[in-house]
């Protein structure tokens, strides 16, 4: 995590407020809870004078991700933006349970009406960067890092794309599906072919890696071998005819499927489950390619990888070269609160909730 956070600070140092296409209905309370709306009003009208600090923490053990996000937000929609003290840790930072994390400091009526927003932002953004960590840490065994590829595309809303690439990136994936989740450290999207290119040269996978290579000779060539439910037939029909060109191996095959392998085998099944991608197929598909001599094709697994899941797969060294992981990734399971903790630089807050000074927090200069 350490050599990842010191890359991005290298490549982009603090993302400005030009990153981020934010819409302009936020400026107008649009997305902000009504009684925010009506608090600001109020500050505005009868103590404008006031002054308040807030301060926003979760309850995990967590990777910190949104917080250049959050802080150009605040630079582009509070008022008088330039008046604000703000502090902040960075992106990538490991945090703890109700550690503070980002300070606003101002006249509640310039940006208190941001405040959900804030807390949506670094509860999504966290989450995502705090779940691919944990993957990322579960796919690292004996001092190896395999990559995990992100692949969320298809488990949200194509808007978030570029915002969960980012926090993937921040959580330790270095690989994504699409160019949008790239967007935001200058990366492109990743990958081979879909279950749709093999369908167009019915089920003929050899002619749709044909094709491909064809058209991407420049590509690393994976070929995706579950269409057929028959990977270790169909992962050595396309070794054979591409040989060294061949990288890789993928395997989707769904979790209500049992491979054709263990169909024509039915004595090796009865002491595991036999459906989805499961360590026993990627065992013996490894030793079926060695066995031919394509000791130099990689193995990569995808369809409802979790971390728990990846973690049984390393504990029990299956020969995984690659995971490709999407919707465990997206998981909101971290929760932002922000609270005003002092007025007047005085404490001042609910009952449970107090001051937390963090010396870690840097302060952040406002830019235009």
């Amino acid at each position: 995590m350490k050599e990842i956070t010191q890359k991005l600070n290298g490549e982009i140092n603090r993302l400005t407020n030009k990153t981020f296409k934010f819409d302009e209905r936020v400026k107008e309370g649009w997305f902000s809870a009504v009684y925010f709306l009506k608090t600001r009003e109020i500050a505005e009208k009868v103590v404008p004078e006031n002054e308040v600090t807030m301060q926003f923490f979760q309850k995990d053990h967590a990777v910190l991700c949104g917080t250049d996000e959050a802080i150009a937000l605040l630079h582009t929609f509070a008022r008088h933006p330039e008046e604000l003290e703000i502090h902040s840790l960075k992106d990538g930072d490991k945090i703890s349970p109700f550690e503070s994390v980002l300070t606003v400091k101002g006249p509640y009526q310039y940006f208190g009406y941001l405040e959900g927003i804030i807390d949506g932002i670094l509860a999504r953004r966290t989450s995502v960067a705090t779940n691919v960590y944990n993957v990322v840490k579960a796919a690292r065994t004996s001092g190896k890092q395999k990559p995990v590829i992100f692949m969320g595309d298809r488990d949200d809303h194509f808007t978030q794309q570029a915002g969960d690439g980012y926090a993937a990136f921040i959580g330790g994936s270095t690989a994504q599906a699409t160019h949008a989740m790239n967007e935001w450290w200058g990366k492109k999207g990743m990958g081979t072919m879909p279950h749709a290119l093999i369908q167009m040269f019915e089920g003929d996978l050899v002619k749709a890696t044909q094709a491909y290579h064809s058209l991407y000779p420049e590509d690393e060539l994976m070929a995706l071998v579950d269409y057929n439910n028959d990977v270790i037939t169909d992962s050595l029909k396309v070794a054979r005819e591409f040989g060294e060109n061949l990288k890789g191996v993928r395997l989707d095959t769904s979790r209500t499927l049992v491979d054709k392998y263990f169909l024509r085998n039915q004595q090796l099944m009865g002491t595991f489950d036999p459906r989805g991608v499961n360590a026993e197929l990627v065992f013996a598909l490894r030793r079926a390619l060695d066995e031919e001599g394509f000791k130099h094709v990689k193995i990569m697994v995808s369809g409802g990888f979790t971390e728990q899941r990846i973690r049984e797969f390393e504990e029990g060294k299956v020969p995984v070269d690659m995971y490709g992981v999407g919707g465990s990734l997206l998981k909101i399971n971290i929760g932002f609160t922000g609270d005003n903790v002092l007025l007047n630089g005085k404490d001042e807050a609910k009952e449970g909730r107090r001051y937390r000074p963090n010396p870690r927090l840097e302060k952040v200069e406002y830019f235009q």
